[in-house]
């Protein structure tokens, strides 16, 4: 094989039969209805690599033209793929579901849309279950946790960023097809080492979607409110963090460390310390020190 035929062979996209491309017209066909109504979904583009969706997203909100409420941008590939904290990682071309969302809130009271990754969290542990068979757990405040030979470990995570004045652009990342000699970190897992029913990406996006428009409606016609809505108590329920010894690095080189003992109304961890304080959080890199 000569070097370019190497490079053509890399750039296929069917180079990897076990990772076949997503198929972007039957998704939008599945998705976006009546010409956007009935649907929160207004547009599913699919595009075969960029540097981060949720960048190319808010660049389109905040542009000339802007965007509507319910654009999706899925990358077959991300090579600057951001998560919290502005960390960054890479995966394997059609190894994961690595995807964007615009979504306006009208109507609801911005000092309620940090519930947003939250919210975003329940419905893709709800869909994983549903399409995959997955039991999912949510690390607060935006991992995705799943259980790989007894350890638990990250199959995804969730960046939610204010675009503009009335837009929040969401990105999820999920770990679908990730071989054990592939993965980032060693806390790393994904869909096929948990042992998923199907490790069909059409299936799996479709399904997160569906149930991401399920939650999203539903908080929203209940103006934000997380208890109306049902999010903060569904939240709780599957929360991996709650119970657990946890160590908070908070904003201003500043360390908590105690008992992850509830969520507020604000979608904020409250930790119990050793002196019987209990803080709530709103920012931070928390970690497990602890089995639940």
């Amino acid at each position: 094989m000569t070097p370019r035929d190497a490079a053509d062979a890399n750039d296929n996209r069917w180079s990897d039969l076990d990772r076949p491309p997503l198929n972007g017209p039957a998704l939008r066909r599945a998705l976006v209805r009546d010409g956007g109504h009935g649907s929160l979904w207004c547009d599913v583009e699919v595009v075969e690599r960029t540097g981060s969706t949720n960048t190319d997203l808010a660049a389109l909100v905040t542009g000339e033209k802007g965007v509507d409420e319910g654009a999706v941008l899925v990358a077959e590939e991300q090579n600057a793929g951001r998560g919290r904290l502005d960390r960054h990682w890479t995966a394997p071309a059609r190894s994961g579901l690595f995807f964007s969302v615009v979504l306006k809130p009208a109507g609801v009271p911005v000092e309620r849309w940090g519930w947003l990754p939250l919210l975003t969290g329940v419905a893709v542990a709800t869909a994983l279950s549903r399409s995959a068979g997955v039991d999912t757990a949510l690390k607060w405040p935006n991992d995705l946790l799943v259980t790989v030979d007894g350890e638990e470990r990250k199959v995804g995570g969730i960046l939610a960023e204010r675009a503009g004045n009335d837009a929040v652009v969401v990105g999820i990342g999920i770990n679908v097809s990730l071989r054990a000699d592939e993965l980032p970190v060693p806390g790393a897992g994904s869909l096929a080492l948990a042992g998923a029913t199907t490790t069909d990406r059409d299936t799996v996006l479709r399904a997160v979607l569906r149930s991401l428009e399920e939650w999203y409606g539903r908080w929203r016609d209940a103006g934000g409110d997380p208890v109306a809505s049902g999010l903060q108590e569904t939240y709780a329920a599957g929360c991996a963090t709650l119970g657990r010894e946890v160590r908070a690095e908070l904003p201003g080189d500043r360390t908590l460390v105690g008992e992850a003992v509830a969520l507020d109304g604000d979608g904020r961890l409250v930790i119990a310390t050793a002196d019987g304080a209990r803080e709530p959080v709103g920012a931070g890199d928390v970690v497990h020190l602890r089995p639940a």
